[in-house]
């Protein structure tokens, strides 16, 4: 890492296609869905900050699902060749960050989301739509109160 570019690339570490962000992005979304992560909000950060292009937030039901949801996720993309740069929050399982680098992903247990507002934190980010699959919208459905 030198001074002029902060943000540590691996890039030529990654297998080819994901060197692409977008599809890098779509494997880790996948990879969060398939275990019921919910509450999908994905900002673009890149022209606020020099850290990543872009944060997923995503929320676990508790802190074994939260811990659950980290684990698929880097067993996943380990199996496609990507490892993170790093990972914290592990051992709390409240928070955890997965940075790979381009995306960081923040896995919120739902209470603690609420709490640190990143979306409000980061509100002058730029919003991607995204549409989870209907079986993480169910599931949602069910953790709210509305149910």
């Amino acid at each position: 890492m030198d001074i002029l570019n902060p943000r540590p690339r691996r890039k030529e570490e990654m297998p080819e296609q994901f060197k692409d962000t977008q599809k890098l992005l779509d494997a880790i979304l996948q990879a969060l869905w398939s275990k019921n992560a919910f509450n999908t909000v994905v900002l673009h950060v890149g022209k606020l900050t020099d850290i990543t292009d872009y944060f997923v937030i995503v929320s676990g039901r508790s802190d074994r699902h939260v811990m659950a949801i980290s684990d698929i996720l880097q067993a996943q993309l380990k199996d496609k060749g990507i490892v993170p740069l790093g990972v914290e929050g592990k051992r709390a399982s409240r928070w955890v960050l997965v940075d790979y680098g381009d995306v960081v992903v923040h896995i919120f247990e739902k209470e603690t989301r609420a709490f640190y507002e990143l979306e409000k934190l980061w509100g002058d980010a730029e919003r991607i739509d995204v549409e989870e699959p209907q079986w993480v919208k169910d599931f949602a459905r069910m953790e709210s109160d509305e149910f």
